[in-house]
């Protein structure tokens, strides 16, 4: 049986949730989960290491790198294909201190199993 899935911790919901071309487009919205666009966050905007990224997300590197892969080829395909870009769903669970994050040099990448007041951590182990 495999193992369920476990919540990324994002910063904060992104301010816009649909991309697209301004003239038509191509059939059909690529749909991107909010913790990939956390993974393209972190890593291309903020310069995160995958390693970063994945203690600040609260999942093993492993896992970022899968996330943060799906969340390029999505982004590709919108912009090759010219189609809407849509953000949302996921499995994730908002940070209980996204108002004051301090992006890269957010303390809660050193999370230290629910000593680092995130809310969101205590008791998890990483994937």
């Amino acid at each position: 049986m495999p193992r369920p899935r476990k919540c990324r911790r994002i910063c904060a919901l992104p301010r816009w949730n649909t991309f697209g071309p301004l003239e038509g487009g191509a059939d059909g919205p690529v749909e991107m989960a909010v913790e990939e666009y956390e993974a393209i966050r972190l890593i291309d905007l903020l310069s995160c290491t995958q390693e970063e990224c994945a203690g600040q997300m609260g999942v093993a590197r492993s896992t970022v790198q899968q996330v943060y892969d799906r969340a390029r080829q999505k982004l590709a395909l919108a912009l090759v294909e010219g189609r809407r870009l849509v953000i949302s769903g996921g499995d994730y669970m908002l940070c209980a201190q996204a108002e004051g994050c301090a992006g890269r040099d957010c303390a809660r990448r050193r999370c230290d199993r629910g000593r680092c007041g995130c809310g969101g951590c205590a008791g998890q182990e990483t994937d």
